[in-house]
């Protein structure tokens, strides 16, 4: 659990509603459900149209990340190399084909695989490089869509804004029905420039941030491959693989 994420949060949104009490203002008038459709309807269907389905879904189930961050252990993938370095000077590469099946992820079992196979170390590397390059562009791709949102969803809100005055214009002749619509007019913005500036920018980072943690482990673990095939001493690969962790 991220609880700086949940704390910051909370700590925006509280700033704010605090803010408006302190003012002498109602919460509940910062809850306008009209103001929300516009601005989250809007901004999801903005959103979507600039996206394929599967980097849209991909991106909503990335949430996540935000509160529970992905498992990412440099040093964890250090020893682990580490371990096979030393068995395959021990018996070899085909010494490492027990491993295989004890890889949950499936670009470390495809790594060792070729590794074991016999595969020239220049081929491992484009081959395993090549992959790396695709899954880091589809992972950044759906952090994309919550920077989008955190660029769509002012000017919806502006949109939520001006509708909200034209209703206003519409009833001059009924002040009673004045009040709603200043209220949605700039509710709506509230809605549109505090949900881009506290949650769809600073998740897309987020998100981002962990992408990058995640392609830096699988460097790691590819430069750690590519010394066990070319047959380098276990403390020379340990020494290298410092390097990239300091």
């Amino acid at each position: 659990m991220d609880l700086i994420s949940i704390f910051g949060l909370v700590l925006g949104l509280s700033a704010i509603l605090l803010g408006q009490a302190l003012e002498g203002g109602h919460i509940g008038s910062l809850l306008q459900v009209t103001a929300f459709i516009i601005v989250v309807g809007g901004t999801a269907g903005a959103v979507m149209l600039q996206s394929s389905l599967r980097v849209f879904l991909d991106g909503l189930s990335m949430t996540k990340w935000v509160f529970v961050p992905p498992k990412h252990s440099a040093a964890a993938v250090l020893e682990m190399v580490l371990q096979w370095s030393q068995t395959a000077r021990r018996g070899g590469l085909l010494a490492l084909e027990p491993f295989i099946d004890e890889q949950t992820e499936l670009f470390h079992r495809r790594g060792l695989q070729m590794l074991v196979d016999g595969a020239e170390p220049d081929v491992l590397r484009d081959t395993l490089e090549r992959e790396l390059a695709a899954y880091e562009h589809g992972r950044l791709e759906a952090a994309k869509i919550w920077m989008a949102a955190g660029g769509y969803s002012p000017t919806i809100g502006i949109l939520g804004a001006v509708m909200g005055l034209i209703h206003v214009m519409e009833n001059l002749s009924d002040p009673s029905k004045l009040g709603a619509g200043i209220a949605v007019a700039f509710v709506a913005t509230i809605y549109g420039v505090g949900g881009a500036n506290l949650i769809f920018l600073p998740m897309a980072n987020k998100l981002k941030h962990h992408v990058g943690k995640l392609v830096s482990e699988r460097e790691l673990f590819v430069e750690g491959l590519i010394c066990i095939a070319n047959g380098e001493n276990p403390r020379i690969i340990e020494a290298k693989m410092q390097g990239y962790l300091s």
